[in-house]
């Protein structure tokens, strides 16, 4: 485990946001690990807006890829894999040219991607508990 953050309420969120892009300024993959409702889009919604996104955002559930520009005008890519059923799935949407891309790539619902994450992925697991804090747990690929 590198770190661990508490996010005591979601206006706290871009702050918290700030701090996990200065410490891992080198990371551009993200994937988002947590039940449902635990706060995975919402700070994914305030990395964007740290990294400069104008653009309103949205968890692509449907479309499973949303694309957005940052305020240096690069694309950033949102990923919601939860609808889908087999790693099969992932060729058919260019998944790994996304991640070999080098531009920043937020993940919710990585399980099913798991064996075509890179060792740099920055691994985010968020737990909610009753009060609305949340944990966040950072590590690596290899539990680091």
């Amino acid at each position: 485990m590198l770190a661990t953050i508490t996010l005591r309420k979601p206006t706290d969120a871009e702050e918290v946001a700030s701090l996990i892009l200065q410490s891992h300024a080198e990371a551009r993959i993200f994937a988002f690990t947590g039940d449902l409702g635990a706060g995975k889009t919402t700070l994914i919604k305030a990395l964007c807006k740290v990294l400069g996104v104008a653009d309103q955002t949205s968890s692509p559930s449907f479309a499973i890829v949303n694309e957005y520009r940052t305020g240096a005008g690069d694309p950033l890519y949102h990923f919601d894999l939860y609808r889908l059923k087999a790693e099969e799935e992932l060729d058919g949407i260019g998944f790994d040219e996304y991640l070999d891309s080098g531009h920043y790539c937020f993940i919710e619902w990585p399980e099913l991607a798991a064996g075509h994450l890179l060792a740099e992925t920055l691994h985010l697991h968020i737990t909610a508990a009753g009060n609305g804090v949340r944990t966040i747990l950072l590590s690596t690929h290899d539990g680091r």
